[in-house]
């Protein structure tokens, strides 16, 4: 089975505050502002992609070629809002005979779905933990400080080991990041 994952944006916001970045930071001039900015961006794309989150809201759009013959199919990206219900197409037309269950990490169940033996599968969603920073749980937010931190301390010869990860950010991914089981 192979799997293609598209992330559309919706919110243009920054998914940080810069002023609490600076903070973090120690930096209280305006010098460093852009250079921060970006490695706060860098941040927060890090944790979207190891936690396998979507910071802000984000339209996910999942198509499987020759997924497996099965009941459920797991959403990849996580928080999934429900509030509008994923659109799924099978070989191209609508199917509507799924239910969602859980949460944070849904999962479409139907029973179905697993006789169809379909040769390709579209779902798209809407995730996100909402539209701007302030939405964004607050572990996430001093991850997301302490990887920019990170990375503005390290633009000075270090090893490479150290320049990796910092320990809370590997923390707060690892409470984040989705497990299939």
């Amino acid at each position: 089975m192979t799997t293609l994952i598209d992330r559309t944006a919706i919110s243009t916001a920054a998914p940080f505050d810069l002023a609490d970045i600076l903070a973090h930071v120690r930096v209280d001039t305006d010098e460093a502002d852009d250079e921060l900015t970006r490695m706060a961006w860098t941040a927060a794309r890090e944790f979207e992609q190891a936690a396998q989150v979507a910071l802000l809201t984000q339209t996910i759009k999942v198509t499987l070629v020759s997924p497996w013959p099965r009941s459920e199919l797991r959403l990849p990206i996580g928080p999934a809002d429900l509030v509008a219900p994923p659109v799924v197409t099978v070989d191209g037309a609508a199917f509507d005979g799924f239910q969602v269950l859980g949460e944070f990490r849904p999962v479409l169940w139907s029973a179905d779905y697993g006789t169809l033996g379909p040769d390709l599968v579209t779902i798209e969603y809407q995730a996100g933990f909402g539209p701007d920073e302030t939405d964004i749980p607050l572990d996430i937010a001093e991850a997301i400080a302490d990887q920019a931190a990170l990375h503005f301390d390290g633009r000075s010869p270090m090893d490479r080991r150290d320049a990796m990860a910092s320990p809370h950010f590997d923390r707060i991914v690892a409470r984040y990041r989705g497990v299939a089981v």
